[in-house]
């Protein structure tokens, strides 16, 4: 599966990618090296940090699935309860 990112996001991370340079390497990179680099990430990289996120959504959902007895279960033959503690009421 290829992770891509909409255009708006590449120019942010590109830019992100050239600020990151600027300010900790001694080496400034240009526009396309960050390009560049940034499809390295997405490629190389991003699959991990991708499967990770869904193993994680797996285990919350599978949580929330077995909690969900519990948050929506209704107990059976509850009429005659009902009628007779209304009845005591009285």
């Amino acid at each position: 599966m290829t992770i891509e990112i909409d255009k708006e996001a590449r120019q942010q991370a590109i830019a992100s990618i050239e600020r990151y340079f600027q300010e900790n390497m001694e080496e400034r990179i240009g526009n396309i090296a960050a390009g560049a680099l940034l499809g390295y990430f997405l490629e190389e990289i991003g699959p991990l940090v991708y499967n990770q996120a869904v193993t994680e959504v797996q285990e919350r959902l599978q949580l929330r699935v077995s909690e969900l007895d519990i948050e929506v279960h209704e107990d059976a033959f509850q009429y005659w309860r009902k009628y007779d503690q209304a009845k005591k009421k009285r």
